[in-house]
């Protein structure tokens, strides 16, 4: 079912690629990134843009209890202080891949960082999924990934959702929250060629999957459990990233685009590319962002 949904513009920022939406429910703050930029965005609750500038390609960031930014970039992960803009690098479990990056990544219910990375420059099977846990040990979850991008936890904790773009399919674990542990993989969405490929993904109160489509123009609703598509939302640009549940009942969509790759005639076309929207009262609600454990960063 298609939902007929106004829009607003959460600011007038353009993103190269804008990403990692991220909403801040004890602040009440809105969160995204610019992936090509380097850029932390930051809105606060009385519409003040700040910027943090990190200086090289970013993937995700994910907020600790102590109000740290954790930030995937380039490189390795960072810890950032978004009041002076420091940034003191943590770990690089990929040292010794330079022509990978990091990309989509967030804390799991447990409060650990969960980051997957990519090749940089185009080669498949590259990518891999890593676990930040406690005392600043991390582990490797999945590889021979391509494109590592949407994550998402069921509200009983007990599947862990998982996006590989190329493959065009989310697939579910059976996960641990007390270890973190996940197994049993199995493709639960699969999303036609006509609709884009999927990149960053959320989850609602009734355990529904909204997915964003990139060259799909829209975010869509999906039953896990069927495998059917429940609803979906198009906005007026073609490279969908990802989307999260804000707002102070935690039901109004906030959804990052992209303009990077759009020719002349497609940016004519869309010029809201690379906008930052929000759908206010979708009619359902999400789950508040999980904040890192401090002790995950050590």
């Amino acid at each position: 079912m298609h939902l007929e949904l106004s829009f607003e513009l959460v600011s007038d920022h353009i993103c190269l690629c804008g990403e990692g939406p991220l909403w801040d429910a004890q602040n009440k703050q809105f969160y995204w990134i610019d992936i090509v930029s380097g850029q932390i965005n930051c809105l606060s609750d009385d519409k003040r843009l700040k910027h943090v500038e990190t200086g090289q390609k970013i993937g995700t960031i994910g907020l600790t209890e102590s109000g740290a930014i954790i930030a995937a970039l380039k490189d390795g992960i960072y810890k950032v202080d978004s009041a002076n803009a420091e940034l003191v690098k943590l770990l690089d479990p990929e040292a010794d891949k330079p022509d990978n990056r990091f990309n989509d990544g967030k804390c799991d219910p447990a409060g650990r960082f969960w980051v997957g990375s990519m090749s940089d420059i185009g080669v498949a099977g590259q990518g891999s999924l890593y676990t930040l846990e406690q005392d600043g040990v991390i582990s490797k979850k999945l590889d021979g990934l391509s494109i590592s991008n949407g994550l998402a936890w069921d509200l009983g904790r007990k599947k862990f959702y998982h996006i590989d773009t190329p493959t065009r399919q989310i697939v579910s674990y059976n996960y641990c929250n007390g270890t973190g542990g996940i197994s049993n993989g199995k493709p639960v969405v699969s999303i036609p060629e006509t609709e884009g490929t999927p990149d960053g993904m959320t989850v609602d109160e009734e355990g529904m999957l909204w997915i964003a489509h990139w060259n799909g123009a829209r975010v869509s609703r999906w039953n896990p459990d069927t495998g059917s598509k429940l609803q979906e939302i198009f906005l007026p640009v073609s490279k969908v990233t990802s989307c999260t549940f804000g707002g102070d009942n935690l039901d109004d969509l906030y959804v990052t685009t992209a303009k990077v790759g759009l020719g002349e005639k497609e940016l004519d076309e869309q010029p809201l590319a690379g906008a930052t929207f929000v759908f206010r009262q979708v009619g359902v609600r999400g789950a508040a962002n999980t904040l890192i454990k401090d002790r995950n960063i050590l």
